[in-house]
């Protein structure tokens, strides 16, 4: 079964998770690897979504050992991209031995969009259009990182216009941001989530996919974004006909932040 390279526990403000329940329930899907992705969004606003980085690192380390004869554990963080940020990023993803560093736009103008009221009485295809220049705009202010996480997460929680939007209303911004991707050797990742949402479809969906083989874009991650172990693994398969057919036949994992084709 293909690898989760997008899972949460209890370290995450969002999840109460037992790392070692969701260790278990990936075994017993079959799975040979999975990265734990936590959150660590610095300067989100409130005290949430803060890491005890070193806690982390201990209790992978202890998993790793437990099981490492039933499957391989990966070290990993899903990070909150901000522009301010660039030089603490920086620091911190060459402070701790990752495998796997997940960049997320989980703010717009500092305000997340899963709280509908933040962006109240906007005009939903502008939000989405400032979106999408803001993240091309952090890839090119940082850029240490394996793959971009759900690329168009604004459309799980904005409103219908955002999430019944196509790629061709976006082509310029989003092409922008594919081909930062591609200069800069990060992958796309595959989100299942978004099958969970009312769009039925990963994010980002088969039009974004396609733009980006077509643009010679290659680097695939798949990630459920599981917050507990009913999650893991979420619409996999899903995932991999959507994949076969946009024209990919290899996703993406990372050990000490270097690739491994494996075969879809």
């Amino acid at each position: 079964m293909i690898a989760d390279s997008h899972m949460h526990t209890s370290f995450s403000s969002d999840s109460e998770a037992p790392m070692e329940q969701m260790v278990e329930q990936a075994i017993s899907l079959g799975m040979e690897s999975i990265c734990f992705t936590d959150h660590y969004d610095k300067d989100y606003g409130t005290d949430e979504f803060q890491l005890d980085t070193e806690a982390y690192l201990t209790s992978i380390t202890e998993m790793q050992e437990k099981y490492k004869e039933q499957i391989e554990i990966r070290f990993g963080v899903e990070l909150g991209l901000q522009i301010h940020l660039r030089d603490w990023l920086n620091c911190y993803v060459n402070q701790y031995p990752f495998d796997f560093v997940i960049g997320s736009m989980h703010l717009l103008d500092g305000k997340d969009p899963y709280y509908r009221e933040n962006f109240a009485g906007q005009d939903e295809r502008e939000v989405l259009r400032a979106y999408f220049r803001a993240t091309a705009a952090n890839i090119d202010s940082f850029h240490e990182f394996q793959s971009l996480g759900h690329l168009d997460y604004l459309t799980r929680y904005l409103g219908q216009v955002a999430g019944t939007y196509t790629r061709r209303e976006y082509a310029d911004e989003i092409d922008e941001v594919l081909k930062r991707l591609i200069r800069y050797g990060i992958a796309l990742e595959v989100n299942t989530a978004g099958y969970r949402s009312a769009r039925d479809c990963p994010n980002p969906g088969k039009d974004v996919l396609k733009r980006y083989r077509k643009l010679g874009g290659e680097l695939i991650t798949i990630g459920a974004d599981g917050h507990n172990p009913k999650q893991i693994g979420y619409e996999f398969g899903r995932a991999e006909e959507l994949l076969r057919e946009c024209g990919f036949r290899f996703y993406t994992v990372y050990r000490q932040k270097k690739a491994f084709f494996m075969k879809i």
